[in-house]
């Protein structure tokens, strides 16, 4: 997942989160608040209730010396109420006390924010009651919930947007860099050292920086380009020169049949070595993209060359091949090596096959790439050497002849064409590689 898609997602979940607690505490809040002012209400109401003690219509109810009666007062919609009656304790403390409670008034049943106040009057205990009604605070308080959880989502959904966009335009130049130089970094010779504009900081640094770094990673492999050159002139040319010699004492006639067996047998070491050398060079020039890519080739007209060229050794161990690669297309890359890479899968396949074995040579389609299978019927691998086949020196029968190099040579050479390779074995019934080409340039 894209860094702007994981900010994005993370400023909507924490406004998300904000909603959640926003929505489970506002109540709370309101009702903090609203209480507190109704308090504040019905106290201001107790105070004038207590100035006016010597009215008329209280004095009345005073004066009946009834306990058993209540002086009350009610609103038209029963939203308030206030009841005054004699309390049974003597004496008592004055004191106010709020709570909340259902009560039925005339019957209608509401709930009410009430105030308790106990106080002496004339040497006669009273208890005063003021209540206000909870019924349109409850309704309120769903409203203002409603109200902004609508707006919240409106402000989530909007700022998402805006985040988006702005972390996109932000963003900009960290995936110029990517697409133009980091996703080059393979081919230093390619890369691009234009400079990428930026409003931050911190992408004109990570630009420069990797500028810097790949003009020390071309150095290197400049050096690395000429030491393999070197190399190969420093190693071969003693090789030759040795090869040269020994081919001279084999025209000494002095010299016995045991001299020139062992001549015979320092020569063979000698090829041997410089194989093994070419084949090393060949990998390391193939990894530093040392060969071109650009040309046509016919994959169809390789393998006829590749067939026709072991004729003798398919006749020697009696096997029977079967071409059947009839559709042709045209690749880009380059020819020798791909001649290479094929060559190595059907030479494995016929080196590694039983006697009078079958060979089987396939293309088809899928989708846009080009498959090309090649199977045969020899001992075939277990899963363990199938995992480190294309490793170099890896030798899967150390009764054949080689050295361990020609798959590694294949992966490098897949490799640098972005072909991929996929290897299907089972021990004593075959192998089967299959060479999946990424492009068809043209069909015929």
């Amino acid at each position: 997942m894209r860094i702007k898609h994981q900010l994005a997602i993370f400023n909507a979940l924490t406004r998300l989160l904000i909603i959640v607690v926003l929505w489970f505490s506002l109540p709370i809040l309101i009702e903090k608040v609203v209480y507190k002012h109704i308090d504040k209400t019905l106290l201001e109401k107790k105070q004038k209730f207590i100035e006016h003690l010597d009215k008329e219509e209280i004095n009345d109810f005073i004066n009946r010396n009834d306990s058993t009666e209540t002086y009350s007062s009610f609103s038209t919609l029963h939203n308030e109420f206030l009841q005054l009656y004699q309390s049974k304790e003597k004496n008592i403390k004055s004191n106010t006390i709020f709570k909340n409670e259902s009560r039925i008034i005339e019957d209608e049943q509401n709930d009410y924010r009430t105030l308790y106040y106990s106080f002496d009057y004339e040497n006669k205990s009273y208890r005063l009651e003021i209540g206000s009604s909870l019924s349109e605070i409850q309704d309120l308080t769903f409203v203002i919930r409603l109200f902004i959880l609508i707006v919240l989502i409106i402000v989530v959904v909007f700022t998402f947007l805006v985040d988006t966009v702005f972390v996109e335009y932000l963003l900009k130049p960290f995936y110029k860099i990517i697409n133009k130089k980091i996703r080059n970094v393979n081919a230093p010779e390619r890369f691009d050292y234009t400079t990428i504009q930026s409003h931050s900081t911190d992408f004109r640094e990570l630009d420069e920086v990797l500028n810097q770094m790949m003009k020390s990673i071309q150095e290197l492999f400049s050096h690395e380009k000429q030491f393999i050159a070197n190399v190969s002139h420093e190693l071969l040319s003693p090789i030759a020169l040795l090869k040269n010699r020994f081919e001279n004492l084999l025209q000494n006639e002095s010299i016995n049949d045991e001299g020139i067996d062992k001549i015979a047998s320092s020569m063979r070491t000698l090829d041997l070595l410089k194989k093994v050398i070419n084949n090393l060079l060949l990998i390391s020039r193939i990894e530093n993209n040392q060969f071109a890519n650009n040309e046509q080739i016919s994959i169809k007209e390789i393998i006829a060359e590749i067939l026709e060229d072991f004729e003798d050794r398919i006749e020697e161990k009696k096997l029977s091949v079967s071409n059947e690669v009839e559709d042709d297309f045209i690749f880009l890359g380059n020819r020798i090596l791909i001649r290479i890479m094929l060559y190595n899968l059907i030479l494995n396949a016929i080196k590694y096959n039983v006697a009078k074995g079958k060979i089987a040579l396939k293309t088809n389609h899928s989708g846009d790439n080009y498959l090309l299978t090649i199977t045969d019927t020899g001992k075939g691998m277990t899963a363990t050497q199938m995992a480190t086949i294309f490793e170099r020196f890896t030798r899967i029968d150390i009764e054949q002849e080689g050295q361990g190099l020609g798959l590694a040579i294949v992966d490098s050479i897949a490799k640098f064409h972005h072909i991929e390779i996929k290897v299907d074995s089972k021990v004593d019934t075959g192998t089967t590689f299959t060479v999946q080409f990424p492009v068809v340039i043209k069909k015929s």
